[in-house]
Order: C-alpha cells, then sequence, then structure tokens
C-alpha cells in the first residue's frame, strides 16, 4: 500500500469506527439493554463492515499539483514516505502528551464531570432514566430534592443533560479500565481529530500540506485544551471531518468508474454527518449546507445524492429520537434557540425539495442552467471575494459599534450572570452580568491561530468562494459551505458562557479548523503561483517552510502559558477515597448547597449510593426529621457539607475530601494565560443510631 492511500484510508478510519459504534449502542440504550456483551458482540461485526465499505477500492492517491510538481508522465507525483510519517509523528507525539496533561474532571463543575458522570451511569447500568431511590430516605419528604446542575428532576426519575453519543463513547474506555480509561479517551478522541484534518488537507490542499494542518490544529490551544477533558466537541469534530473527507472520496471514485463504492461511501458519509446531532443537538446547524448540496446532487441525476440524503436522514434521526426520549429536559431547556433551529431546518427541506423540482423540469432547468453560466462569466464571482473580505472587516468593527447583552429570563440564565459578574470582578472590569462579549468573537479567533492565519484564511476563503462561483474547484462545495455557514452563526453568536478557555468550545468545533484549512490553501495556492513563475524548487520549498513557522509561531505563543499547565488532578483518587468512607448501606443527605452541585451525582454514578439534598430554607428540625425516616427505612444516614460546623449538629465531623488542585483561568477581555487555585472540602456526620 502507498503512503498516500495508507493516509487516506487512516484519516477517515476513526469516524468511521465512531459511527459503528454510536449506530450498534443507541438501540441497545433505548432497549435499556446498554451493556459490554451485547454492545461490542455487535460493534466487532458492524465495525468492520463499516470499516470495509468505507475504505475499498480506492484507487490512486489523494494527491494534488503542489510544490513538488508533476510527475514525469505528467500525472501527479507519488506522495514521499515523509508526508505520512510526518503526520503520524504528529499525531503520536500529541497524544502522548495529552495523556501526561490530561485532566480529571469527574467533580460535576462543568461539562466534562457531567459527561463522565453520565457515561459512568450507564456503564454500570445501561439504562435510562435514574431513579431517585426515595425509598432510601423513607419515601422521600418535602425538604429533599434529587437535582442537580445537568441532571434534572422529573417527577420520580433523575434525567442527564446533553445527548447520549459522548457518553456511550465514554463508556466504551469505562468497561476496558475503569473511570481512567474513560478519561484517556478524551485525549484519543484529540489524536484522532488531528489526524482526520490531516486527511482532509490532503484531499482539499494536497498530501505534502497535511503535515502543516496537522501542526497547526495540534498546536492551537483549543484543540490542546478541549482534549484534556471530555468535551463533545471532539467525537463531533472527527464525525464532520470524516464526512467531508467521504464526500471527496464519493467525487473522486465516481469519476474513476465506480459508482457502487462511491454511493456506498455517499450512504457513509451522510450518516457520519447527520449523526454529529447524537453528539451535539446544535450539530443539526453544521449539517443543513450538506441538505442543499444532497439535493443538487439528487437534481442534477447524480447517483450519489439519494445515498447522501438517506444516510443523513438517519443519522439526524438517530440523535433527534434520542433527544427527544432520552434527553427531552435538555431540549426544552434550550427550546428558545431549538425551535427556531427546527424551524429553519424544516423550511429548508421544503426550499430543497422545491428547488429539486425546478431544477429537473425540462423548461425551469434550462434556464436556470444558462442563468448559472451567465452568473460565472459575470462580475458575481469578484463580488463574492470583495463581499468575503467585508464581512471578516464588520465582525472586526464589531465590538466598536456593538455591545452584546442577554437579559436573563430563567434561573439557569440568572446563574450565569452571576457567574460572570464574579469573573468581571475578578479581572477588575465594570459589573454587568448581562454582557455576552460575542461582539469580539473574531478577536477569540486571533488569539489562537494568530494575526497571519487570520489574513491569509481571508484571503483564502475569497479566491475560493470566487473560484467555486466560476465552476472551479469543486470538491471544496461542501466544506466551504459548512465552514462558511458555520462560521458565521457562531462567530455572529457563539451561545456560550464568554469565559476563556472554555468559550473556545465553540471555536474548535469547526470555526478554527475551518479557518486553518482556509489559511493552508491559501498558503499553498501563493507558493504555487510563486513556482510558476519560475523560481527553483530549492527556493521554492525553503519559502514554503518559512511560510509554515510564519503561521505556526503566534500559534504556539499563544499556546505556550496553558500548553504545559495540569489542572484538575487527583480528583479519581479524592473520590475513590470518598466512597470508600461511605461504607455500604449508607443514604446521603446533602445539606449545602455548591457541595450537592458537585458531588449528588457522583455519589450516585461511583459511590453506587442514594443521594438527596435539602431544599432552600431547610431547618436542622426537618433534616433531623429526614434522619428518622431513613433510619425507620432500615438504612444509615449520611450528612455532607463543605462546613464541619454544617455537618456538626448531626453527629461528629469528619472531613472525607481534601483538594487541592489548578482548574482552568476564566479571562473575559484577553486570551487565558494561566491557572487558579481550586480547592474542594467535604466533611461528613454520621447522625447516632
Amino acid at each position: 500500500m502507498s503512503t498516500g492511500r495508507l493516509l487516506a484510508r487512516i484519516s477517515v478510519a476513526p469516524a468511521l469506527l465512531i459511527v459503528a459504534w454510536l449506530m450498534v449502542s443507541l438501540p441497545l440504550l433505548l432497549a435499556g439493554m446498554f451493556s459490554p456483551g451485547p454492545a461490542i458482540a455487535l460493534f466487532v461485526p458492524v465495525a468492520a463492515v463499516v470499516v470495509w465499505l468505507g475504505l475499498r477500492d480506492r484507487r490512486g492517491d489523494p494527491d494534488r499539483d503542489d510544490l513538488e510538481g508533476k510527475g514525469p508522465a505528467g500525472g501527479p507525483m507519488p506522495v514521499p514516505r515523509w508526508v505520512t510519517v510526518s503526520v503520524l509523528s504528529i499525531v503520536l507525539v500529541f497524544l502522548v502528551f495529552q495523556m501526561i496533561m490530561s485532566s480529571e474532571q469527574i467533580i460535576v463543575r462543568r461539562d466534562p464531570a457531567s459527561y463522565v458522570q453520565f457515561a459512568t451511569w450507564l456503564n454500570d447500568h445501561g439504562s435510562l432514566p435514574i431513579p431517585q431511590m426515595r425509598w432510601a430516605f423513607g419515601g422521600g419528604d418535602p425538604a429533599l430534592e434529587y437535582k442537580s446542575p445537568a441532571f434534572y428532576q422529573r417527577d420520580d426519575v433523575i434525567w442527564p443533560q446533553f445527548m447520549a453519543g459522548l457518553p456511550m463513547l465514554l463508556a466504551l474506555g469505562g468497561w476496558i479500565g475503569g473511570t481512567y480509561a474513560m478519561l484517556a479517551m478524551a485525549p484519543l478522541l484529540g489524536a484522532c481529530a488531528v489526524l482526520a484534518f490531516a486527511g482532509l488537507t490532503a484531499r482539499l490542499v494536497g498530501p505534502r500540506w497535511a503535515p502543516a494542518g496537522a501542526l497547526f490544529l495540534a498546536l492551537t490551544l483549543p484543540m490542546l485544551w478541549i482534549s484534556r477533558s471530555t468535551y463533545s466537541e471532539l467525537p463531533a469534530l472527527i464525525l464532520l471531518l470524516g464526512g467531508l473527507s467521504l464526500m471527496y472520496d464519493v467525487r473522486a471514485e465516481a469519476t474513476r468508474g465506480l459508482p457502487q463504492s462511491a454511493r456506498v461511501k455517499a450512504f457513509l458519509a451522510g450518516l457520519a454527518l447527520g449523526l454529529i446531532v447524537l453528539v451535539r443537538i446544535d450539530g443539526l446547524r453544521d449539517v443543513l449546507p450538506v441538505v442543499v448540496i444532497a439535493g443538487l446532487l439528487i437534481a442534477r441525476r447524480r447517483r450519489t445524492g439519494l445515498p447522501l440524503m438517506l444516510g443523513l436522514t438517519i443519522g439526524v434521526g438517530a440523535g433527534l429520537i434520542e433527544g427527544f426520549t432520552l434527553s427531552r429536559p435538555y431540549l426544552e431547556y434550550l427550546h428558545t434557540s431549538l425551535d427556531p433551529l427546527l424551524l429553519a431546518t424544516a423550511v429548508l427541506i421544503a426550499l430543497t425539495a422545491v428547488m429539486v423540482v425546478v431544477l429537473r423540469l425540462p423548461w425551469s432547468g434550462k434556464r436556470l442552467r444558462r442563468l448559472g453560466v451567465r452568473v460565472s462569466a459575470g462580475r458575481l464571482p469578484n463580488a463574492a471575494a470583495v463581499l468575503t473580505v467585508l464581512v471578516v472587516t464588520a465582525f472586526a468593527v464589531r465590538p466598536y459599534v456593538q455591545t452584546v447583552r442577554r437579559v436573563p429570563t430563567n434561573d439557569d440564565d440568572k446563574l450565569n450572570a452571576e457567574f460572570i459578574e464574579a469573573t468581571q470582578k475578578l479581572a477588575g472590569l465594570p459589573l454587568d452580568g448581562t454582557r455576552q462579549y460575542s461582539e469580539l468573537s473574531l478577536y477569540w479567533v486571533i488569539w489562537y491561530i494568530g494575526v497571519p492565519a487570520m489574513l491569509l484564511a481571508t484571503f483564502g476563503a475569497a479566491l475560493l468562494v470566487r473560484r467555486l462561483l466560476r465552476r472551479g474547484s469543486p470538491e471544496w462545495l461542501l466544506p466551504y459551505a459548512v465552514t462558511v455557514f458555520t462560521t458565521v452563526q457562531v462567530l455572529w453568536r457563539p451561545g456560550i458562557t464568554p469565559d476563556h478557555p472554555w468559550a473556545t468550545r465553540r471555536l474548535i468545533g469547526l470555526v478554527i479548523p475551518g479557518l486553518l484549512l482556509f489559511a493552508v490553501w491559501g498558503l499553498a495556492w501563493s507558493f504555487r503561483r510563486v513556482r510558476r513563475l519560475g523560481y527553483g524548487r530549492r527556493l521554492t520549498n525553503t519559502a514554503a517552510v518559512v511560510g509554515v513557522l510564519v503561521l505556526a509561531t503566534p500559534i504556539a505563543i499563544s499556546s505556550a502559558g496553558l500548553m504545559f499547565t495540569r489542572t484538575d488532578q487527583d480528583e479519581v483518587a479524592a473520590l475513590r477515597g470518598m466512597c470508600e468512607k461511605f461504607g455500604p448501606g449508607r443514604s446521603i443527605v446533602v445539606v449545602e448547597r455548591v457541595t450537592a452541585d458537585r458531588f449528588l451525582q457522583v455519589i450516585r454514578s461511583m459511590c453506587g449510593l442514594p443521594a438527596a439534598r435539602t431544599v432552600d430554607g431547610a431547618r436542622p428540625a426537618d433534616i433531623r426529621r429526614v434522619i428518622g425516616k431513613i433510619q425507620a427505612a432500615g438504612r444509615h444516614p449520611v450528612i455532607l457539607g463543605a462546613e464541619a460546623r454544617q455537618v456538626s449538629p448531626y453527629g461528629q465531623p469528619v472531613q472525607i475530601v481534601e483538594l487541592r488542585t489548578r482548574q482552568d483561568e476564566r479571562t473575559l477581555v484577553e486570551s487565558p494565560n494561566g491557572s487558579w487555585t481550586l480547592n474542594v472540602n467535604v466533611w461528613m456526620s454520621e447522625p447516632p443510631r
């Protein structure tokens, strides 16, 4: 096997494996049978089939006319071995480094720990919802409740927040090696994302530029940060990049006279792109351009259009089924943004259907095709290129003409406003909890990829849209549409708490990889032009290396402050020690808000014990009543709090968690470059029997 074919295959393999795992896991979870035996027994043959279908009949290398020029026979040069070796080396170094720097976020403070606790419950129980186990508290009590952040209380059960895609992947790691293996899935998924990006770069820009693409993405702070913890953006990015690479292969194989292989890969590409919704519900926005592209293929009677649409429909349908059955409270919380997205999706599907009909009718189709020819030969391509630059300029000017605010309308929004005010106070900024800082979104990107990459990405995007409207580079149509569509929306409305590095998770989903892809393409285009001017290979190659260094240096400098900073350490050992101190037959009652927020689901998932919290305004007499009911049920009550004084009225206080570690910095108007102290204390008392 040639090195080019090897790079092409291994770069889409992670997406295909994730597709196989999710399609096996979701039916089992819906049936309440998500356990190692059936999941792995089904996954092995399904994965074998999916990977074989996705990788078979690769003919030729994904090579382009880049710095090395044409081969002796006028065809593309073979891909040098150093290209694949370099990509794999970057991926391997990234994986090892991230394993060493990986965090242990399992105490629920933000999303990574919530995903881990969700996955831990699935790992041990294989079904949803989570029972409240009121029987362990004597049938429950008005002074008790069972909810906590990311775990919604509904009637007599608890529903976890978020979509089940990532927890089902993490559960596989948990079955293999427990909590530490579950946490190690983050660096592994991050390395797979870097590999998938290198594969897409090789296809769209040229194989010799794949190492540069992998290096740029691996060095960015958002990629380093997000692949140290369990974030859903990681599998979503792998599915997106893998799906786009498969669509490139579809086109390549269709032109080589392999229609059946092309149709199968179109279906798998649509499935990979659609399953992003099973990982992240907002992935529905990212795949909307795919609907239009599939419609265009159908309208032009391309055999790959229907398989692409079918795969996309199945993938999105799987995500929506899971969302409205197992994650409904989460979707209800998101309804103000989700409802318009669902409506926009329905409208787009209807308009796409109309477009297909209009393009396939003889009298209208011919006129529209003639119009397209005139447009491509007219001024619109140049105007679109200029518009691209103007849009980027508008985002750059935005902070000077707009201040984005959001008035809280629910309890979660109020907590978010309080959090922003607390962060502003620490940073010495004016207190205004309604500030969203979204007007700075373009500058967020510049913090992490640097000015040279941003300028080159703008240049590359402008040239590409001009070329696409002139009917050139058709392989770029889908990647360009998805990248630009998502980037503009994210920059306009990030929709996330604006502290950094937390807010970078919105950028790493596609904005930063997409812009880096444009920048690499712009760099490659520039040096191909220089080569065509007659400059020698040695001078041109040297200039290319210098260009790569010019782009990589600001990225590395931006990441340096946090690259070697470890956060959220020793949490696994601390919580295992806490569970051991409880012992069997205990019913845990948490009497302090922050401790309840952080540990309620941890106790259920990792300690396997029933846990409840006291309601606001609960008095000591209420807690003693609950203690009596627990004892009457034949169990042993345990009272938890953050300080000894909070639990001492009910028994001898004992400190069971004393964790001293570091946490992520929280900045609002500048890039993060450090970490903060994190102290976690938990005290316990056992009432006398």
